[in-house]
């Protein structure tokens, strides 16, 4: 079974890189909020084509878990990806991909807080390497601005982002028993109809940019991969092997990401991406080893 989920959540790691790539392929093409709403209403609608019988047969479940169901599609799929989004339109596919590897520190932390989950020696230091790979990133490699804390408004954005999906991560624990399909559509039409606000505040401050056909291509493929297929694979991970040794996968985000980034958008290739790759490398398997 664990080899299953290790594949389950390498595919969502794959697809969450690729949803970077996306985003910074749509900067021009279609503005993040449209985007978002886009997304999630595409998914929803291609959700409903199967799982409404599922949905039909969970409805008593879903009604008594509907406040908690509504709260996963707002904060962990329609904030995230406005953040995600718009960060993409002041920093670099390379950067915010490599900045998503935070969140597994803000889930051991939480977990810890919360819940006492025990957390290891080895676990700890894979935390802190990855921290510091984060911090590396965000700073550009400037040890003037790492002590400063100085970052601009895309890498802080997507900061603000690896918070809410961390948080979303957590609170899965408390997921009621839901057949999958049920779950991903009655999120993704939360995170549609939670988004239309959001796009409505685009287009009246005149700064929506409706989908051209590259927008819309874009739109396409984050509805089926990141937004179907990552998310049904992350919860079926989560269920697994647990919300502390699934995190640690989303570490491959940067790894993707980066190759992809540098492949498909040319972007360049820094020194200190490649030390805080190799940090974010070293968290995974300390933090694995930790774990056995």
């Amino acid at each position: 079974m664990a080899l299953h989920a290790y594949v389950f959540l390498i595919i969502t790691a794959l697809s969450w890189g690729g949803n970077a790539i996306a985003g910074k392929l749509a900067v021009g093409h279609i503005s993040p909020m449209i985007l978002t709403s886009v997304r999630w209403g595409m998914a929803f609608s291609i959700l409903l084509l199967f799982a409404l019988p599922q949905v039909r047969r969970d409805i008593t479940v879903i009604r008594a878990n509907l406040a908690l169901l509504v709260g996963y599609g707002m904060f962990g799929f329609t904030f995230f990806n406005i953040l995600l989004y718009s960060a993409l339109e002041h920093t670099t596919a390379i950067n915010v991909a490599i900045e998503q590897a935070g969140m597994p520190m803000l889930i051991f932390l939480a977990n810890f807080i919360l819940f006492r989950i025990r957390v290891s020696p080895a676990q700890i230091i894979g935390f802190g390497l990855t921290m510091l790979g984060v911090a590396i990133t965000a700073s550009s490699g400037s040890l003037a601005r790492l002590i400063g804390l100085e970052l601009n408004r895309g890498d802080a954005l997507m900061l603000v982002a690896v918070v809410f999906y961390g948080g979303y991560t957590v609170a899965l624990r408390y997921k009621p028993v839901l057949h999958w399909q049920s779950m991903i559509t009655v999120m993704a039409g939360a995170a549609f109809l939670t988004s239309l606000p959001f796009a409505a505040f685009e287009i009246g401050r005149g700064t929506a940019v409706l989908p051209d056909t590259t927008g819309w291509l874009v739109a396409a493929f984050t509805a089926v991969f990141p937004s179907l297929l990552a998310q049904v694979m992350f919860i079926k991970g989560n269920e697994i092997i647990g919300s502390n040794r699934a995190g640690i996968f989303i570490n491959l985000v940067p790894i993707f990401g980066t190759v992809l980034s540098v492949l498909i958008l040319r972007e360049t290739l820094h020194l200190y991406h490649v030390i805080a790759l190799v940090l974010v490398l070293g968290g995974i398997w300390l933090s694995e080893r930790g774990r056995r």
